[in-house]
């Protein structure tokens, strides 16, 4: 593969990268408006809300760097997506549960991505990104073990609350 190429390629997965982190935060922030009886769940993910945002600000340094245009295209589709993923989320009876495994499921894939991109920026040479890249990493690897290693407690709580006729597991 040419440097050409490998620039090319990085470029684009720094758009997808934007775009991931805008679709992120909607998601997000629609699941913690809606949580009313996970306070634990709702401080973290308020918590990670804010790491995306920092994370978007990162991106768009590293795009403004390299003079590389936002994709306003796949911010409105990521966003789009995560309101219909949440809107979909209403109707379910167990939200909260769907919504902490599709979460889980959603860092891996950030963590994957900016996997790759920190072997993107060495090969294209931009070497100033890939710390800034490896703390993003960081941030979603972190995300990822917290939903998951709270996964059973969550649970365990939801179903709780199912039994209880008066209250709102799904919230």
């Amino acid at each position: 593969m040419s440097n050409t190429s490998a620039l090319s390629h990085y470029h684009d997965w720094l758009r997808d990268a934007h775009a991931m982190e805008k679709q992120a935060e909607t998601m997000l922030e629609q699941m913690a408006k809606r949580l009313e009886n996970y306070p634990q769940l709702q401080a973290r993910i308020e918590q990670h809300i804010e790491e995306t945002r920092q994370q978007q600000t990162l991106l768009e340094t590293i795009l403004d760097r390299h003079d590389i245009s936002h994709s306003s295209v796949k911010d409105v589709m990521g966003k789009m997506a995560a309101m219909g993923q949440a809107f979909g989320g209403i109707f379910a009876e167990d939200e909260v549960i769907k919504g902490a495994i599709a979460g889980y499921v959603f860092e891996n894939a950030e963590v994957a991505s900016y996997t790759s991109l920190i072997s993107a920026a060495t090969r294209a040479g931009d070497l100033e990104s890939v710390p800034v890249l490896k703390q993003i990493c960081e941030q979603e690897l972190a995300m990822s073990d917290w939903m998951i290693s709270h996964l059973p407690e969550l649970t365990d709580q939801f179903l709780v609350l199912s039994e209880d006729p008066d209250s709102q597991a799904k919230r």
